[in-house]
């Protein structure tokens, strides 16, 4: 037996969605002798990637095939330090990526791209089998709590050992799936944008009547307008407000100007399709015809459109029919909670970080996906910077072990 054997460089990898898979994958793959490097990664619920299985529920969705230059601006703020990790892990490398764990894609209507098999479990079964083959250990209900000399602590008091760690625990949305923002208080020396809902919905102070009536109700095919900026797509009614993909790709700017003056005023057009001037022919008054009728007939709106536009007339808004179809004012008064938003903003600071994303202050301790400070609308942004920092930081950790070693 060799006495002088140089024991294994141990990696611990604390989160077991995306970010913290894509880490584990990195370094295993670019280390085949499983005597030199050992990579575990620990979870603290019973099973990794719960909320990945969650957002395939409806079809998950990987990435975007539109260009590099349209694609790396939906990061805003974030777009400049982003860019070269999303450039070393582009969309058509999650595809191939996806092809190679025997999970087809194709490139849907908007130029989302999806498994062939539009759920994420199959994909999260190859991809762990594939971590297996690669030696990567697993261990559940392991709740981390800090770090240790070249350890990680966990909430039952245990330490393991650990020469670099990749921290990839997610941000604080959807709470009961695991990442509940906890990480917080184990980095008391990291600078941190507080956390906030992103991709998420609003309230709106909607009448009972219509809040009896029209919650659950889609309304689609509708462009909405915040600060310029317009979307196309499709809302959700609530009790409370709205949600929908139309309100999630404006929700930073929503967010913002909530924070500047109080409330964000929108504007939802619920014909994009038809000008003013068609609206206003059609709707003309003739005949004996209500409101509501002639909104059903003549412009060809939904129940819980023409309830759109009778709830700003009962306001007090006296534009034309046609002028509350073509721009009615939507007022959100603040983000729904963290524990039904899509994604999170805020995150460990860029500043915080070298360029292989290790925390300055904790060498050999490496971050990837939604702990850091970047937000990204739904549409495969938010998979794909999550899958691209995860590699990032495995890279990382293999450059820290080459200069260990």
């Amino acid at each position: 037996m060799d006495t002088n054997a140089r024991p294994p460089f141990r990696v611990a990898v604390i989160g077991g969605g995306p970010a913290g898979l894509m880490a584990a994958e990195v370094i295993a793959a670019a280390v085949p002798d499983r005597d030199a490097v050992s990579v575990t990664v620990y979870d603290r619920m019973p099973s990794l990637g719960r909320k990945f299985l969650m957002a395939g529920r409806g079809g998950l969705n990987l990435t975007h095939s539109e260009p590099m230059e349209r694609f790396l601006p939906r990061y805003g703020a974030a777009a400049a330090w982003m860019a070269p990790f999303l450039a070393d892990v582009p969309p058509e490398a999650v595809r191939a990526w996806c092809e190679g764990l025997g999970q087809p894609s194709f490139i849907g209507s908007t130029g989302r791209v999806f498994p062939t098999a539009m759920k994420a479990s199959p994909l999260l079964r190859a991809w762990l089998r594939r971590l297996d083959a690669l030696g990567v250990q697993v261990e559940t209900r392991a709740h981390w709590v800090g770090l240790a000399p070249d350890a990680v602590r966990f909430a039952d008091g245990s330490t393991r050992p650990a020469d670099a760690v990749v921290l990839a625990l997610g941000g604080a949305s959807w709470p009961r799936l695991g990442a509940d923002g906890g990480w917080i208080a184990a980095l008391d020396d990291v600078a941190i944008t507080p956390l906030r809902p992103a991709n998420c919905g609003f309230t709106v102070a909607w009448s009972a009547h219509f809040a009896d009536r029209f919650a659950g109700s889609p309304v689609k095919r509708i462009a909405l307008t915040a600060a310029g900026q317009t979307v196309p797509g499709e809302l959700m009614i609530t009790r409370e407000g709205i949600e929908g993909g139309a309100i999630y790709a404006l929700s930073a700017v929503a967010r913002e100007m909530i924070d500047r003056l109080g409330v964000a005023d929108l504007r939802l057009d619920l014909r994009p399709d038809l000008s003013a001037e068609t609206l206003s022919a059609r709707l003309a008054e003739t005949g004996s015809e209500s409101l509501s009728t002639r909104l059903r007939k003549r412009a060809g709106l939904s129940p819980v459109a023409i309830g759109l536009v009778q709830e700003a007339r009962h306001a007090g808004l006296t534009a034309s029919p046609a002028a509350l179809i073509k721009s009615l004012p939507l007022r959100l008064l603040a983000p729904a909670g963290l524990a039904r938003a899509i994604s999170t903003a805020g995150g460990i600071r860029r500043d915080e970080l070298d360029d292989a994303l290790m925390l300055r202050r904790h060498p050999g301790v490496f971050v990837a996906g939604e702990m850091l400070d970047w937000e990204a609308p739904t549409g495969g942004y938010l998979l794909q910077g999550c899958l691209a920092t995860g590699a990032a930081a495995g890279r990382g950790v293999l450059a820290w072990h080459a200069r260990k070693h």
